[in-house]
């Protein structure tokens, strides 16, 4: 079985996300979307509502699963016998820091990275601006799938 994570904070999940997802479905057997924890962060979203979010996008799509974690990625791809990650790419800064990452997890291990370019339509969304305009009672519901509400 060919499965991949697809590893991030996704505060929010954002139609970017959502559409790396979509397409990677066709490539692997299953995806996990793995819902990194880290105690640092000030989240706009709790983990629950993170978590709820995706497994609704999702709902009738059965080869998404979602899972959280703590700790290294690729710790966490051993315990789930992954063997790919999963990644996109917006811009030359996003490969800059996306391949250190993937060359540090190819030393660390025998994971490897699949980078997808994200579609053009999606390719200005980010979760930190998204929070933005939701900080600033701006019309999110264009950037996110109908699964992200804010309450």
């Amino acid at each position: 079985m060919k499965r991949a994570i697809f590893p991030g904070s996704f505060d929010p999940l954002t139609l970017g996300h959502y559409d790396i997802i979509k397409r990677g479905v066709t490539l692997f057997d299953e995806v996990i979307v793995s819902i990194g924890v880290n105690a640092e962060k000030n989240y706009m979203f709790s983990l629950d509502e993170r978590q709820q979010f995706i497994e609704e996008a999702f709902a009738n799509e059965p080869k998404v699963k979602v899972m959280t974690y703590e700790g290294l990625t690729v710790n966490f791809c051993k315990e789930v016998n992954a063997k790919f990650i999963l990644r996109g790419l917006r811009n030359p800064a996003d490969f800059e820091f996306e391949k250190a990452i993937a060359h540090t997890n190819r030393h660390l291990s025998t994971i490897e990275t699949v980078f997808l370019l994200t579609s053009a339509k999606t390719s200005f969304i980010a979760s930190s601006i998204v929070r933005d305009v939701i900080r600033n009672n701006g019309d999110y519901t264009k950037l996110v799938p109908d699964s992200v509400r804010v309450k």
